[in-house]
């Protein structure tokens, strides 16, 4: 007879209806490995995240005491009727590493940490504790009178000079690089400041600028060629002043001082296009002359362990860092050595033993970053967990994927329940269960099409089951480049050297296992090229204020046509302006703060989450009102401002940009924060599409998309190249391999086994050939 306690061995979820779930009931067992599919934007992460994981991490936050909570992120209780059987879950996601750019593999991971202590405790000469070795710590000097309390009484002693060492290089401070500004990337020396004479962005004398700028005493007319020098010392490097403008408090601090804090604390990564083209253009970084890019004081440097200093270690690849490692054979340190070796060979074993310890965070592709995160759980004891990942396989040549695959099972295999959001057929046919959502996207999906084994989803005929075995055949007619953009002697990472020669107006996809040094070559020496547009998988920044139509632009002919057919002014028709509902300051939603328990959110009474005032909903546009408008799914938007009344053809065009990368599901006015990868993905390529560039370069564009969508990116793809455009891919997905006209292929293996140009031809060549693991697999492909 079994056992009462053995009976709990599924997880039930009824009646979810998270986003767009229509009421979705779906029984899933515990122990095993199941995979959620469906198209992009049918309600998988909805199920996934935000109702099991969710409720899960709410349920546990909720053991903790209120004063604990209070720190915590609050978390609202998913909308859903029962869920049971739920266990602890682990989230590991694609969010990427956080553009610190004094964050390192090493910082993310622990290995500094223990290495830091490994040179404190064996390193010679010793040079002082764990945070000597630290290039986040400057080294610090006090003297004065120390106070210690003991015991009820107070001890005092006299100290001079007493040192508290760091080992941040205080030149650069712990950040390798020193950086120099080009002034006249910052102003224009014949204008004034009036006529506009700074050229940084932001810095317009339309608003505060101009009167804070006058307001410190600077002269607004005259050219900055001719300041004296006091005054172009204040311009450029004045130190923060409260001064007092028509009556309001504000700071004064120079244009350059002002640059080195907003801008240059920012990674170079992470800036809007913008920015970062100013950035580029205005400062130069060079490797610091004292500390020559390690970060460390000469003090850290000194201290060597088999004649390799902290430095040196972090500079090594990791799969030789681990063999070094081995060599060192000290009793007193060995646990030490044993947790360090642990992590290190965890690195290898996910297909990262090509990284460096010391290579930055920001700088890791969004699939680097998720495999960096879940090297902490490889070795973890803990089973009986519910681990949860989101397209594990992103970012991984097929060569990998295998590898990948291998963890998974081996989470599975030590007791515990792995939920994976999947798109990859390899992926999927490793479950033991799979959960297929849809039909659609949007408003269309959010029902369960399909529940039970991968053979079922086969034969079930849905989307994901017609799909799952698509083979796109080798592309017949290839076009001819019209020219070449030519790449010599690229030295990026871990390139060698490479000459390569890309070819122009053709579709030209970019492959090599991960680490081979494609991104590396394309984001090194292509990118910063004029008329080169790149659109890569860094997050989309907004708020829930942000919707599709605020981010494309879309929203600005809309306003404007609205305010032209009603004599009125346009910024009655933002819910972030003055047609805002005044209850709700155009949120739609009103948020009670509940101190330390959950805050509550609620519809606003008043407009009815319309966002709106009612009098700015009585002015119409063909019939509708704007919240009518903001409501529209892209592809009945399309219609309505194409035709009639409501013609609005520089809306018409965004929109059409919006159906083509196949969104033609979203609403206008959903916010941003509820948007999938892969939808704010292709909703970056609908807006920078519109930028006019002769060369598109785009990083993965396959992430996030399902099987049937992949189809309608390679036709989007096609119609950028016929109209003129250069499209260089770089991918891992075999279908939009097949479909290229040119492969560049690096290899042959990652790190510095990879790194070079293993072959350059048609993908027919490339399969003929078999030369190289893209090759194989892309043969195995073609003729499965």
């Amino acid at each position: 007879m079994t056992h009462a306690a053995d009976r709990h061995d599924l997880i039930r979820v009824q009646g979810a209806r998270e986003n767009n779930l229509k009421d979705v009931s779906v029984e899933l067992p515990k122990r095993r490995l199941t995979a959620f599919t469906g198209v992009s934007g049918s309600g998988k992460s909805s199920l996934v995240f935000e109702t099991i994981a969710a409720e899960s991490q709410r349920m546990i936050n909720e053991t903790y005491s209120a004063f604990v909570q209070g720190f915590m992120p609050t978390l609202a209780r998913p909308e859903v009727d029962l869920l049971e059987g739920l266990t602890t879950a682990i989230i590991v996601d694609q969010e990427r590493m956080g553009a610190n750019p004094r964050s390192t593999v090493g910082t993310a991971t622990d290995a500094n940490a223990m290495l830091r202590i490994l040179f404190s405790r064996i390193g010679s000469p010793h040079i002082g504790p764990p945070t000597a070795f630290s290039f986040n710590v400057p080294t610090r000097v006090a003297s004065g009178v120390m106070k210690t309390e003991r015991g009820g009484r107070q001890e005092t002693a006299v100290v001079r000079e007493q040192v508290y060492q760091g080992g941040m290089c205080a030149r650069c401070e712990g950040m390798g690089a020193v950086n120099d500004f080009d002034l006249t990337a910052i102003y224009d020396e014949t204008k004034s400041l009036s006529d506009g004479a700074l050229l940084v962005p932001g810095y317009s004398m339309d608003g505060w600028y101009g009167r804070i700028f006058s307001g410190a005493g600077l002269p607004m007319d005259k050219p900055v060629g001719s300041f004296t020098a006091r005054q172009l010392q204040k311009l450029l490097y004045g130190q923060p002043e409260k001064i007092k403008v028509e009556g309001v408090n504000l700071t004064y601090e120079g244009v350059l001082t002002k640059i080195q804090k907003s801008m240059l604390t920012k990674d170079v990564e992470a800036m809007q296009p913008h920015v970062r083209r100013f950035v580029e253009r205005a400062v130069t970084f060079t490797t610091c002359p004292d500390c020559g890019g390690t970060r460390l004081s000469a003090e850290a440097l000194s201290a060597k362990i088999g004649g390799k200093n902290i430095a040196d270690v972090c500079g090594m690849q990791i799969s030789d860092l681990a063999v070094w490692l081995r060599g060192i054979g000290e009793p007193s340190v060995a646990p030490l050595l044993r947790g360090l070796q642990h992590l290190l060979d965890s690195f290898a074993e996910i297909g990262l033993g090509y990284l460096s310890l010391d290579r930055p965070a920001g700088t890791l592709s969004g699939g680097e970053a998720q495999r960096t995160k879940m090297i902490r759980h490889l070795g973890s004891s803990l089973t009986d967990v519910t681990y949860v990942f989101d397209e594990p396989t992103i970012g991984l040549h097929p060569h990998d994927i295998a590898r990948m695959n291998a963890l998974l099972l081996q989470l599975r295999d030590k007791g515990n329940t792995v939920l994976v959001v999947e798109h990859k057929p390899e992926t999927i046919a490793i479950a033991d269960h799979v959960v297929d959502l849809g039909p659609g996207a949007g408003t269309a999906g959010g029902e369960v099409v399909y529940e039970g084994s991968v053979e079922g989803l086969r034969k079930s005929g849905t989307t994901t089951g017609r799909h799952l075995d698509d083979r796109v055949s080798l592309r017949e007619s290839l076009r001819e480049p019209t020219g070449v953009l030519e790449v010599r002697g690229a030295a990026t990472h871990n390139l060698k050297d490479v000459d390569v020669d890309i070819p122009l107006g053709v579709l030209c996809v970019v492959t090599g296992v991960a680490g081979s040094g494609k991104s590396s070559l394309i984001h090194g020496s292509v990118a910063p090229r004029d008329g080169v547009v790149v659109v890569d998988q860094g997050a989309i920044r907004g708020s829930r204020r942000s919707n599709p139509a605020t981010y494309t632009g879309l929203l600005e002919p809309i306003r404007k046509a609205f305010a032209k057919a009603n004599g009125v002014k346009p910024a009655l028709f933002s819910s972030n302006s003055e047609g805002a509902c005044p209850a709700c300051k155009g949120a739609g939603v009103i948020y009670t703060e509940l101190g330390v328990m959950a805050t509550v959110e609620s519809t606003c009474e008043e407009c009815e989450g319309r966002r709106f005032q009612a009098a700015v909903l009585e002015y119409r546009l063909g019939g509708r009102d704007i919240a009518e408008v903001l409501a529209l799914p892209v592809s009945e938007a399309l219609e309505f401002f194409g035709t009639g009344e409501a013609r609005v053809p520089a809306a018409h065009t965004i929109l059409e940009r919006l159906a083509d990368v196949g969104l033609g599901y979203l609403t206008l006015g959903q916010p941003l924060t509820t948007l999938s990868g892969g939808e704010r993905q292709r909703l970056k390529l609908a807006a920078q599409m519109a930028e006019k560039g002769d060369v598109y370069v785009l990083d993965e564009p396959t992430t996030g998309l399902h099987l049937a969508d992949v189809e309608n990116l390679l036709g989007l793809l096609d119609r950028l190249v016929d109209s003129g455009r250069s499209v260089i891919v770089i991918e891992h997905h075999q279908a939009v391999m097949a479909h290229a006209d040119r492969i560049i292929d690096l290899g042959p293996g990652a790190g510095h086994e990879g790194g070079r140009v293993v072959f350059e031809g048609t993908p027919a060549e490339l399969v003929q050939a078999r030369s190289t693991l893209t090759g194989e697999h892309l043969a195995a492909y073609v003729s499965a």
